[in-house]
């Protein structure tokens, strides 16, 4: 189920995961902020923020309804978000509003051909390498890499089975069972720091911290492209 092919169905719906900005959360930001045992607000300032100036060049991967990609926007006056996903998100996040300033590319795969190399000061994701398989990661790490400036960094949220473990399959919300099966056939493939970093230093990423600490559920690591 975590194939590409499963991700272009599974999210054709698109959604959001509110005002990532706002001091109070809306409905839809509580119910994933309790899931994933942090808030999105702190996860911005503290895993977004830091690494984006006003002209900033960022790739963010799976925008999905575009929460994010507008809190990136809001910080980057003068810069160019562009966005990578296998669905066509700009009824969601029409780039028109933005001058210019977002561009939303529709993949097919994991190739990025259509992204600029050597560009990006930043590359961005949620929600995203937490539904992927080792394989998957593995293409999505390497792709990405060409498309970046030398010491630009990246930051990505995947799943880590080791902290679900400690936090609780049920107060996660997913689903026991998968214990049991397969990575390709559940939605939540088997992944935790060691195995990520390995991957992520494979195929050339600089491996920062392995995880940020800032969510109980999932971590969020910090790489960098070499100079």
């Amino acid at each position: 189920m975590p194939k590409s092919n499963w991700l272009k169905e599974e999210f054709s719906y698109g959604y959001s995961s509110g005002n990532i900005l706002s001091l109070i959360p809306n409905f839809d930001r509580i119910r994933e902020e309790k899931k994933i045992g942090g808030s999105y607000r702190e996860v911005f300032f503290k895993a977004i923020r830091p690494f984006l100036t006003s002209s900033s060049r960022v790739l963010e991967l799976g925008p999905r309804k575009g929460s994010w990609s507008r809190a990136i926007l809001k910080y980057i006056p003068h810069g160019i978000l562009h966005t990578i996903d296998f669905q066509d998100v700009t009824s969601w996040i029409d780039p028109k509003l933005y001058s210019g300033r977002l561009i939303c590319h529709k993949v097919s795969d994991y190739s990025y051909e259509a992204i600029p190399n050597t560009y990006f000061d930043f590359f961005w994701s949620m929600g995203v390498m937490c539904h992927n398989n080792l394989t998957d990661i593995e293409k999505i790490l390497t792709s990405s890499l060409p498309k970046m400036k030398p010491g630009s960094y990246a930051v990505h949220q995947y799943s880590d089975w080791n902290k679900l473990e400690n936090y609780g399959w049920k107060r996660g919300q997913i689903p026991e069972e998968f214990k049991l099966m397969e990575d390709d056939l559940i939605w939540w493939p088997r992944n935790n720091q060691v195995t990520m970093s390995e991957i992520a230093s494979k195929v050339g990423w600089e491996v920062i911290n392995s995880d940020l600490n800032l969510v109980k559920r999932d971590s969020i690591i910090l790489l960098r492209a070499p100079l």
